[in-house]
Formats: structure tokens, C-alpha cells, sequence
């Protein structure tokens, strides 16, 4: 699977203060819709990924309810935390 040039600039770092559309597959519409539920950093979004203990069908599924994301863009956004995580955490 290839990854984008988000993702990959994403993984690449620390989080820090990033916003929550600094994620892989999540753009300015999601992360609007994000934003307006409380999921305004990325790292509250990493919270939510892991309180659901990393599980992605438990996440992509929240990640549907919460912003109205498509199978590709959360996965896409699964994928990017998983990453980050392999790589910070």
C-alpha cells in the first residue's frame, strides 16, 4: 500500500498542536466537521484512536459517526495513527 504525501509528512514528526485535517484522509471538510465535535487536534483524535485500543473497525467506524468519513478516507486516517504510533509511542 502506498502512502500519501500527507501521511508521510505526518508520520514524520511529532504531533504536537497539528490539526485534526492534518491527518491522512481527513481534509478541510472532515476536519471542519471535526473541529465542531470537539476533535480539534490531531492528538484528541490519537486519544479517541487509542481509548479504542488501536481496534480499526471500532475507529473507522467512530471516525464515520463523528465527521461522515468514506471507507478510504478512514482508513486512510487509521492507517496514519497506526504509523505514528509504531513509530512515536
Amino acid at each position: 500500500m502506498t502512502t500519501s504525501p500527507k501521511h508521510t509528512d505526518f508520520t514524520a514528526e511529532p504531533m504536537g498542536e497539528k490539526p485534526a485535517g492534518s491527518l491522512a484522509g481527513i481534509g478541510e471538510v472532515l476536519g471542519k466537521k471535526l473541529e465542531e465535535r470537539g476533535f480539534d487536534k490531531a492528538c484528541v483524535v490519537l486519544g479517541q484512536f487509542l481509548v479504542l485500543k488501536k481496534d480499526e473497525d471500532l475507529f473507522r467506524e467512530r471516525l464515520k459517526d463523528t465527521c461522515g468519513a468514506n471507507a478510504k478516507q478512514s482508513r486512510d486516517c487509521f492507517g496514519c495513527l497506526r504509523e505514528w504510533c509504531d513509530v512515536f509511542l
